[in-house]
């Protein structure tokens, strides 16, 4: 059980309608069921959360939310991503253990990957990004796209603080970090 009490079924018709949009008929994840037990976080959470279509694409939107939340130590996060979207985004085997365990230059991902994941890894580390690292990403991505990719990182690295600070256990049908 995670530190703090989820809402349980049945949910009050609003919520559960809220649930059903962004789950798609699943059952909610327990992330969701703690936030919507708090009105204002859950709000917030839900105006800020970016699950809309934007401007990268499914594969480079999961490199960098699977990649924030590996170097967060978020299990939680990086599972439900990997177990929901991996195939859809064509992630390999070998690039999810590289979300995980690799670096950011792995010859498993292109240039314009490898972009990404040192920005990631960047804002990560620094909360910065050199001249370099800046060049490389704007060699590849649009400045809708770049800023695409600093909201995203910052927006998971709340999702992994809560997750983890909540200590919410796996999700039965998420992934597990590769050994």
């Amino acid at each position: 059980m995670s530190r703090m009490e989820p809402l349980t079924p049945p949910y009050d018709a609003e919520i559960q309608a809220q649930f059903d949009a962004i789950m798609r008929g699943a059952p909610p994840l327990m992330l969701f069921r703690i936030l919507a037990a708090h009105p204002r976080a859950w709000s917030k959470f839900r105006n800020a959360s970016l699950l809309d279509r934007g401007p990268l694409s499914l594969r480079e939107r999961e490199i960098v939310i699977d990649r924030t939340c590996a170097l967060t130590g978020c299990e939680y996060e990086w599972g439900v991503h990997i177990a929901t979207f991996a195939d859809a985004a064509q992630l390999s085997d070998e690039e999810i253990r590289a979300t995980v365990n690799g670096v950011s230059n792995a010859g498993c991902w292109s240039p314009a990957e490898q972009a990404l994941i040192a920005v990631v890894d960047a804002l990560h580390h620094r909360a910065t990004l050199s001249e370099a690292e800046f060049s490389d990403l704007r060699a590849c991505y649009s400045e809708a796209q770049i800023l695409e990719v600093m909201l995203l990182c910052g927006f998971y690295r709340t999702v992994s603080y809560i997750a983890n600070g909540f200590d919410l256990p796996l999700e039965a049908k998420g992934a597990r970090y590769p050994q």
